[in-house]
C-alpha cells in the first residue's frame, strides 16, 4: 500500500521555490540603473568637463579591456569558491571555517557600504557642480537615501520571508493532510485484515497465525507513523532555507546597484592614471563581494540552475557596466548636475541596503548563533575575521 505523497516528494516540493520574482527584480533593477545613468550622460553644465590633457583615449582603451576581464574573472572566482567549497568538508556551511569565511565577507560588505559607497554619495550630492539655488546643500540627501535603503530592505526582507514562509506552510499543510489520511487508511486496512485473520485463526486453532497477524498490523501502524513524521518533520531546516534565499537575493539587489554604477564610471573614464589603480582595486573588491554573496547562496540551497544564474548575473553586472560606459564615454560627463544627482541617490540607497544586510542578516545572525555563542575560540575567530575583511576593504578605498 503506497502513501499519497512520499516523504522525499514532500521535502522536494517544499524546497522547490526559487523565488523567481526576486531574481527578475534584480535584472529589472540593473536595467533601470543603467538607463538612468545613460539618460544622464549629457550634462547642461560644463563643470569639471572631462576635456583635459591627462585624458588619453588610446591609452585608456586597453586598460578598460583588462579591467573587463579581470573583474569578470575575479568576480566569478570569489562567488564560486564558497559554492565549490561544499565538496570540501571543512568548507561546508556547518563547519567552523565557513563561519570565518562568511564573517570576513560580511566585513567586506560592511566596509563597502560605509567606506566606498556612502562617502561617494555625500560627495556627489554636495558637489559644487550642483545648482547653488537648489536644495542639495541644505539637506543631507545622502543620509536620507541610506536610511530609505535600509528601511526598504527591512520591509522587503520581512515581507518576502513572511510570504514564502506562508507559501511553504500551506504546502506542508496540504501534504500533511494527505499523509495523515493515507496513514489512517493504512492502519484501518491493517486492522480489518488483522481482525479477519484472528477470526480464521480461532477456527483453525492457529496461534502462530495470531502472532504473525499482530506483527503485521504493528508494522502497518509503524509504517504509517513514520511516513507522517517524515512528512511534517524538518520544518526548522526549511524555514532557515527560506530565510537564506531571501537574504541572498536581497543582498544581490544591493550589490547590483553599486556594480552598475562603478562599471559605467570606469568605462566612461578617459584618464589612464585613474583607471590603472582601479583595475586591481575593483578586481579584489569584486572577489571579496563575491565571497559574501557565494556564502549566502550556499546556505540558501538553490538548485544548480539558479546558482549558475545568480553567479553569472553577479559576475556580468560590472563588466556590462564597463561596456555601457565605454560606449557613452565621448558624451558622458560625470560632473553634470543630472549625473551627480542620479549617481548620488543610487549610491546612497545601495549603501543603506549593504549596511543593513551586513549588520542584520550576515553578522548578527552568525554572531548570535548558538554554536558560536557556546565556543569562545570560534567567537574570537569570527570577530577577528570580520575586522580583517573590513580592514582590507577599507584600505582599497585609497585606490578605488
Amino acid at each position: 500500500i503506497s502513501l499519497a505523497s512520499s516523504p522525499s516528494q514532500v521535502h522536494h516540493d517544499s524546497l522547490s521555490l526559487d523565488m523567481k520574482p526576486i531574481s527578475s527584480a534584480a535584472i529589472l533593477l540593473a536595467a533601470v540603473v543603467a538607463l538612468l545613468l545613460v539618460a544622464a550622460v549629457r550634462g547642461d553644465d560644463d563643470c569639471g568637463s572631462p576635456e583635459s590633457a591627462a585624458q588619453d583615449r588610446a591609452r585608456a582603451k586597453p586598460l578598460k579591456i583588462a579591467a573587463f576581464f579581470s573583474i569578470l574573472v575575479c568576480g566569478a572566482l570569489g562567488c564560486s569558491l564558497p559554492v565549490l567549497g561544499r565538496r570540501v568538508p571543512a568548507l561546508r556551511p556547518e563547519g567552523d571555517v565557513f563561519f570565518l569565511v562568511k564573517a570576513f565577507a560580511a566585513g567586506v560588505i560592511l566596509a563597502t557600504g560605509f567606506i566606498h559607497i556612502l562617502p561617494d554619495a555625500f560627495e556627489n550630492l554636495t558637489s559644487d557642480c550642483l545648482p547653488s539655488d537648489g536644495p542639495w546643500k541644505d539637506f543631507p540627501f545622502a543620509g536620507l537615501g541610506a536610511m530609505v535603503g535600509a528601511i526598504g530592505t527591512l520591509v522587503v526582507d520581512t515581507v518576502a520571508t513572511g510570504y514564502f514562509t506562508r507559501a511553504h506552510l500551506n504546502k506542508d499543510r496540504a501534504h500533511g493532510h494527505g499523509a495523515i489520511s493515507s496513514s489512517a487508511a493504512v492502519v484501518d486496512e491493517e486492522k480489518q485484515a488483522a481482525a479477519a485473520a484472528i477470526e480464521g485463526a480461532r477456527r483453525h486453532d492457529g496461534g502462530e497465525h495470531d502472532v504473525h497477524v499482530h506483527t503485521h498490523a504493528t508494522h502497518g501502524h509503524a509504517h504509517g507513523s513514520a511516513a507522517l513524521v517524515a512528512a511534517v518533520g524538518g520544518a526548522e531546516d526549511e524555514k532557515d532555507t527560506i530565510r537564506h534565499r531571501v537574504i541572498s537575493q536581497v543582498l544581490e539587489l544591493g550589490i547590483v546597484v553599486h556594480s552598475v554604477i562603478i562599471g559605467i564610471s570606469l568605462g566612461a573614464s578617459q584618464n589612464p592614471e585613474t583607471i590603472k589603480p582601479l583595475v586591481a582595486a575593483l578586481s579584489f573588491h569584486q572577489m571579496f563581494e563575491g565571497m559574501g554573496l557565494g556564502g549566502c547562496i550556499v546556505q540558501a540551497k538553490f538548485k544548480a540552475r539558479s546558482i549558475v544564474i545568480m553567479i553569472l548575473f553577479f559576475c556580468l553586472t560590472t563588466p556590462v557596466g564597463i561596456l555601457i560606459g565605454f560606449g557613452i564615454s565621448r558624451v558622458y560627463n560625470e560632473n553634470s548636475p543630472t549625473a551627480l544627482v542620479v549617481e548620488g541617490s543610487l549610491n546612497s540607497v545601495a549603501a543603506g541596503i549593504l549596511i543593513y544586510m551586513a549588520l542584520v542578516d550576515l553578522l548578527a545572525a552568525d554572531f548570535m548563533n548558538p554554536k558560536v555563542q557556546s565556543r569562545g575560540k570560534l567567537q574570537l575567530g569570527i570577530n577577528v575575521s570580520m575586522l580583517v575583511g573590513a580592514g582590507l576593504m577599507s584600505m582599497l578605498a585609497k585606490w578605488a
